[in-house]
């Protein structure tokens, strides 16, 4: 039996092969809450709230109109919901500022909710 990480069923190989894959990676733009990655036609937008989330499924998302993976997170009656974890932005329609712009945009939703459930935080 292999050696497994916190996630289910997940290798440690196939994690040797996420570090590979992000060592191929530009440097990544870091916001608080967010990554920006150039990849190879792509630039990735990466949600670190999300980050460890197993991936259900790769598909179109229809806020941006791009594909993204998605993940599947419970609220606290057990519904599911699906919930984006990364966005691969074409770069023949999209650049690095108007990535940066979207993802600002996140970020700053994820602020507001934080000053609101945690306004003494100041990390």
């Amino acid at each position: 039996m292999g050696k497994y990480d916190r996630q289910p069923n997940r290798k440690i190989s196939e994690i040797d092969e996420d570090k590979s894959m992000q060592a191929d990676r530009s440097p990544p733009i870091k916001g608080r809450f967010y990554f920006i990655y150039d990849e190879n036609l792509n630039l990735v937008l990466e949600d670190k709230t999300k980050r460890g989330l197993e991936v259900r499924e790769r598909n179109n998302d229809d806020k941006y109109n791009v594909d993204a993976d998605k993940g599947m997170i419970h609220d606290m009656d057990g519904i599911g919901h699906k919930v984006g974890i990364r966005w691969y932005f074409p770069k023949s329609k999209y650049q690095v500022e108007d990535v940066t712009k979207i993802a600002e945009e996140m970020d700053a939703r994820y602020k507001a909710i934080q000053e609101m459930t945690c306004p003494d935080d100041d990390t």
